[in-house]
């Protein structure tokens, strides 16, 4: 793989000795990256690094070759010597990938919402310090199948113009709610509490919360821990009054509103009935909760 140059300079002085191992971060190897003490020679190109998280290995009788080749003075050691050449890279992340291919899928009629499921997909790998433009080439979406298929060119500095086919499915997704943080038991759940997030529909939990009007508000019958999806099952109107309670009665008669102290009999969330004894007269009635503390009775009884 290295190319060997015509010598244009006299043997050293001083024999050259090899590197065992060497870290390429050009796009070249050079006669210094095999050799210490090259000498003037030592920026001479050989031919090309090793593509980006790869490595060559340079036998004895290669070294010996290219020593000849160049004019330098160095001597074999049994057969022994190789170099091993290493050129670091770094992995495309397949977020800018999916984020490149979702852009060009969104025109074909890729929904908003979709996730993208790249299978069979290994990251190019690019020089580490290179600058990397991504493109989407025949970019293509069975919208009634679910599949896509496209081609992914990596241009970066350093290294040729890798192109990848890309294929997988799409993925619908829908939303739901969960905790943000701990929830306690009969904690009301405020906006700041839960968060909504996308999952694939066929990961979606039965019962679960996907509308931020039908949780806010509500209590908890059973705790959730954060990043837990919140159960319709598990929420519930908040207590108003609770059982043994001191509450106001209002009494409502035509032309006429009275209160009297009564005390609940049971819990009941704001809306609900529940039965109240009036402490006055010892009665119990029936009595709908309208406020915390505070119950409505159609008439006496």
């Amino acid at each position: 793989m290295l190319l060997l140059l015509a010598p244009s300079a006299p043997a050293q002085a001083e024999l050259a000795t090899v590197r065992p191992f060497a870290v390429v971060e050009d796009s070249v190897v050079r006669l210094s990256d095999l050799f210490e003490n090259a000498g003037p020679r030592g920026a001479a190109v050989l031919g090309p690094a090793p593509a980006p998280g790869a490595r060559l290995v340079v036998e004895a009788q290669q070294l010996a070759a290219i020593a000849r080749a160049q004019g330098l003075a160095w001597r074999p050691t049994g057969g022994t010597d190789r170099v091993v050449l290493e050129r670091p890279g770094r992995a495309i992340p397949r977020e800018d990938v999916l984020g490149a291919l979702r852009a060009a899928l969104r025109s074909q009629g890729l929904e908003a919402e979709a996730e993208l499921e790249l299978q069979g997909f290994a990251p190019p790998l690019v020089p580490e310090r290179a600058f990397v433009q991504l493109a989407i080439e025949a970019a293509s979406l069975d919208a009634a199948g679910g599949r896509f298929a496209a081609t992914l060119a990596v241009a970066a500095d350093g290294m040729p113009t890798q192109r990848l086919r890309l294929a997988g499915r799409v993925v619908p997704t829908v939303p739901m709610l969960v905790a943000v943080r701990r929830l306690a038991v009969g904690e009301v759940v405020r906006a700041q509490d839960v968060r909504l997030v996308r999952v694939p529909a066929s990961r979606l939990r039965p019962g679960a919360a996907q509308a931020m009007e039908g949780v806010v508000g509500q209590a908890l019958r059973r705790p959730a821990n954060a990043d837990q999806p919140l159960l319709l099952a598990d929420l519930a109107a908040p207590v108003a009054v609770e059982r043994g309670q001191t509450v106001t009665m209002v009494f409502e008669i035509p032309g006429m509103v009275l209160t009297a102290q009564g005390r609940a009999m049971e819990a009941a969330a704001r809306g609900a009935s529940v039965p109240v004894m009036n402490l006055a007269s010892r009665t119990v009635v029936e009595a709908q909760v309208v406020a915390p503390g505070r119950v409505r009775v159609g008439g006496l009884r």
